[in-house]
């Protein structure tokens, strides 16, 4: 098959929650230790009546010191919590060193690459009147069920103190690009590896969130665990799943606990 005749690569449709936002501080070595100045500094943010809600953990093996994690309904509550961290980081004296703005995401790939084997059967297109209307029915019952209610709006899981965060990206090198892939081929792939996470289901809460057009990275991966050995095992796992090997690209990992 030649590139011209090739079938064009389709993005996946999508369902976005809340917008989030991650950031990485280091503190002076007085204020490290100081948990009940930094309780009671940081009460207005982690009890935002806003919707959506914001943890602190202190890292552990990083060269940075704390992680703020804030999920928010809007863009702009997402901007009053950066205002608010902002005057918190000045009150007690730290500097932010990293931050990553994302979206809570579904990427309903078994869906879309089912309607777009649909349109080809009964010689339309993706795209067109009847693809458009069966992709309204069914993202809308998507969006509904519980499943997709939970990984849209997650919550902070009470018993669940170890936290682990990091950006990741699918490659796009010659021969390995992930964008030029049929839909029914990341289907597949995204499948396989949603049956690995699954198997840490009461183990380990999974947050995906969608940075594309956000940040330099395309999604967040934000983890909570009882133990933390759990990261190692669930993110070990994943990487020998076919989709990481050959298409994953990840950047620095954050571990910590809940303050």
């Amino acid at each position: 098959m030649t590139p011209e005749s090739a079938p064009r690569a389709h993005p996946p449709e999508t369902l976005e929650g809340w917008f989030a936002l991650h950031q990485v501080f280091s503190t002076e070595p007085s204020q490290a230790a100081d948990t009940d100045r930094l309780r009671s500094a940081a009460s207005k943010i982690l009890n935002s009546s806003a919707g959506g809600w914001s943890a602190l953990a202190a890292l552990i093996g990083s060269r940075a010191d704390l992680l703020a994690v804030h999920f928010r309904p809007t863009l702009e509550e997402i901007a009053a919590a950066q205002a608010e961290m902002r005057q918190l980081a000045c009150a007690l004296e730290w500097s932010l060193s990293y931050s990553f703005l994302s979206v809570t995401e579904a990427g309903l790939y078994h869906l879309t690459a089912q309607l777009a084997r649909d349109a080809a059967a009964r010689g339309g297109a993706v795209g067109d009147p009847a693809y458009v209307a069966e992709l309204a029915q069914r993202t809308a019952a998507e969006h509904d069920s519980p499943h997709v209610q939970r990984r849209l709006f997650p919550q902070l899981p009470p018993d669940m103190p170890y936290v682990c965060f990091y950006p990741m990206s699918k490659r796009r090198d010659e021969g390995q690009n992930w964008y030029q892939l049929s839909l029914d081929e990341r289907s597949r792939l995204m499948h396989a590896h949603g049956m690995t996470g699954r198997r840490y289901a009461g183990r380990v809460l999974q947050i995906i969130t969608g940075a594309i057009g956000f940040d330099a990275w395309e999604w967040g991966v934000t983890l909570f665990a009882k133990d933390p050995i759990d990261f190692k095992k669930l993110v070990t796992d994943m990487r020998f799943d076919e989709v990481s090997a050959k298409y994953a690209e990840f950047g620095d990992f954050y571990v910590g606990k809940l303050i």
